[in-house]
């Protein structure tokens, strides 16, 4: 396991970063201490990102299992799905708003609808007093 590296994941990360200046959006860190390990946290809004690889994660339109040790990548992959759900739901139960972007979308550039989630994030329900 520890000799199979990801190609292009920091790549891809720094891609939605371009993303992110180019489009203007701003009061994003990275390397935030969150549960999961986000990509990108929006601390102010409540918004972690995740970006998943479409072979780590399995994409169902993308990932392309190797052919040798197949068990062994059906488990890993299968184990990274679940581990996914739990996290979301984790932050979920904390408040936090879960947004997964896969790599696919980023080298497409089909994130309209998640940059939109991004731009204008749900804003907290203040309830008054009554």
């Amino acid at each position: 396991m520890a000799s199979v590296k990801s190609r292009d994941a920091k790549s891809t990360e720094l891609k939605f970063i371009s993303l992110l200046k180019e489009k203007g959006i701003t009061g994003w860190r990275r390397n935030y201490p969150l549960t999961g390990k986000p990509d990108i946290v929006f601390s102010r809004f409540k918004i972690a990102v995740f970006i998943d690889g479409c072979f780590w994660h399995g994409c169902p339109h993308h990932c392309r299992m190797p052919s040798s040790n197949v068990n062994y990548w059906n488990n890993k992959i299968e184990k990274n799905k679940i581990r996914d759900k739990k996290i979301t739901k984790a932050l979920k139960m904390k408040g936090w708003q879960v947004i997964r972007i896969w790599e696919h979308e980023i080298k497409t550039g089909k994130l309209h609808q998640k940059l939109k989630r991004i731009k204008k994030p749900a804003q907290p329900v203040i309830q008054a007093d009554r």
